[in-house]
């Protein structure tokens, strides 16, 4: 019985060794782990320090943004223009104009990122503004059916502003990843297609981040995005020879004035060169006068004074200058104007206004 004991101590003595010599092959298990993922992370914080290189501070980069092919980019909005007055009042503006649109669809809109990327706000947008029906599903759940909702609309989007001269700054891949530049830009032109009745702030621009990867290596770069310009730009720049000035005169009268107003601003200061200047465009391009003398202005020539009636006395002889204007714009590179001479001569005012607006599109950087 004496032995007993000694037997079990000895027993004890040998287990307890087996217990830690496991627990230290264990030990060193996890340490030789935590140092391995110690390297691992150390190795990954100067993969991203040298495939980062000049990377704005603050800008908050995904996992999905390293990981790009070859060549690709991807845009992020700066964190700093995010919080931008003008910026998030911009985006007020539009929701509220995006709500009263829908609102006897009793869709209500709070965030433009997370409530227009599947294409179900953007198709009831459109369909009410231009009084088409597309034919898309209702409702889509899968990413696949969002995009191919997306596709629809902003095909039938593309077809009715790229004509006009928008440039197109979404993509079904850029809205459907929640860009707001992108889902800005495309609202913005449409509310200045249709003649939205809200004001859009004035020369708000956002910084973009765009990220590249070049032979593997991301890089960083700053791109400044005008998204809205000023209210008598973007209005004008709006038109085009369809026939948008009826509906101008007849349904946003109250746009007419800011229309004439950057026309006048324009006509004048190619004018003024000669001490002239233009305060009722209806009446005073009338006999033709200033249609020839804005010519030479804009195209750097000398008209000579044989060719056309300095002061016209009759109709006949307006009508002549007026042609001869249309002759001098077509010389220098401009379609033939749809307005006919006798138009203008009879004060049309919408006849007036696709000749200037005509000259504004082609001349409107001209010094």
């Amino acid at each position: 019985m004496a032995g007993a004991p000694v037997r079990s101590a000895t027993s004890q003595s040998g287990k307890m060794k087996k217990d830690e010599s496991f627990l230290g092959k264990l030990g060193g298990t996890l340490v030789r782990k935590k140092k391995s993922k110690e390297v691992s992370d150390l190795h990954e914080e100067g993969k991203n320090a040298i495939n980062t290189p000049m990377l704005p501070s603050g800008t908050e980069i995904h996992p999905e943004d390293t990981m790009l092919e070859e060549n690709a980019e991807r845009n992020m909005l700066d964190p700093t223009s995010r919080e931008n007055p003008k910026f998030k009042d911009l985006q007020r503006v539009l929701i509220d104009w995006i709500n009263n649109e829908l609102e006897e669809d009793r869709i209500i809109v709070k965030g433009l990122e997370e409530d227009c990327y599947d294409g179900q706000v953007l198709q009831k947008l459109f369909e009410k503004l231009s009084g088409r029906k597309l034919n898309v599903a209702e409702v889509t759940q899968s990413e696949i059916g969002q995009k191919q909702k997306l596709q629809t609309v902003l095909e039938a989007v593309n077809e009715l502003l790229r004509p006009h001269g928008w440039s197109i700054e979404w993509s079904v891949d850029s809205i459907h990843a929640k860009n707001l530049v992108a889902i800005v830009y495309l609202l913005v032109a449409l509310a200045m297609h249709y003649l939205a009745p809200i004001r859009l702030p004035e020369h708000v621009s956002v910084q973009v981040v765009v990220v590249k990867k070049r032979e593997g290596i991301l890089q960083t770069s700053h791109v400044t995005k005008e998204l809205t310009s000023t209210t008598e730009y973007m209005i004008i720049s709006c038109f085009s020879e369809r026939d948008a000035f009826d509906t101008l005169l007849d349904h946003a009268p109250d746009k007419l004035n800011v229309v004439k107003k950057s026309l006048v601003t324009f006509v004048n200061k190619h004018l003024n060169k000669l001490n002239l200047e233009v305060t009722e465009l209806e009446s005073q391009f009338a006999d033709g006068v200033y249609l020839v003398l804005l010519m030479g202005l804009l195209e750097n020539y000398f008209v000579p004074l044989y060719n056309f009636f300095l002061t016209p006395e009759n109709f006949e002889q307006k009508v002549h200058n007026v042609a001869f204007a249309f002759e001098l714009m077509q010389d220098g590179g401009l379609k033939k104007p749809k307005a006919r001479p006798e138009d203008v001569v009879n004060l049309n005012l919408k006849s007036t206004l696709r000749v200037l607006y005509n000259l504004f599109t082609n001349y409107k950087n001209s010094e």
